[in-house]
């Protein structure tokens, strides 16, 4: 199986493979967001610390059961061969109707046929009130005139 972009990335090919992880993942599909990893790809997002695709889904099946309305931008921040370092911001609400703008830095190291071996992220989440937040797009993916991070002073 190969997931395109390829390493060794450009500019270009690191900022689509970041979209595409943004649309996967703003499709709330565990299933569909998993089949960007390895078999064996190792994770570590916030304090917990697994592997392989079976556990990806069964965390973010747990994560979007509590994480309402998910919306998420990603940008690049850097990248080399067969790694990219991107930061993301996503609103949610949780079952008490509080709002949450995340704020959160990744590291993704690719095998030769683009398939994420490794993810690192680390991630603050900061309340907001529900007039605050800023990505307000029907539920998917992020329309392509909706300005990005940078853009929006995040």
């Amino acid at each position: 199986m190969s997931r395109p972009p390829l390493p060794p990335f450009t500019a270009d090919t690191a900022a689509q493979k970041a979209r595409l992880a943004e649309d996967a993942w703003n499709s709330r599909d565990p299933a569909r967001v998993a089949l960007a990893y390895s078999e064996d790809s190792r994770w570590r997002t916030r304090d917990e610390f697994f592997t392989g695709r079976a556990a990806i889904i069964a965390m973010l099946t747990r994560k979007w059961a509590a994480e309402h309305e998910y919306r998420l931008v990603k940008e690049i921040w850097a990248f080399g061969d067969n790694r990219i370092a991107v930061r993301f911001v996503y609103e949610c609400h949780d079952a008490n109707g509080q709002w949450w703008r995340c704020f959160g830095n990744e590291q993704w190291e690719f095998d030769a046929a683009g398939l994420m071996i490794r993810r690192e992220a680390s991630v603050n989440d900061v309340p907001i009130a529900a007039d605050d937040r800023l990505f307000r797009w029907p539920l998917g993916a992020r329309p392509a005139d909706h300005p990005g991070l940078s853009a929006m002073g995040l």
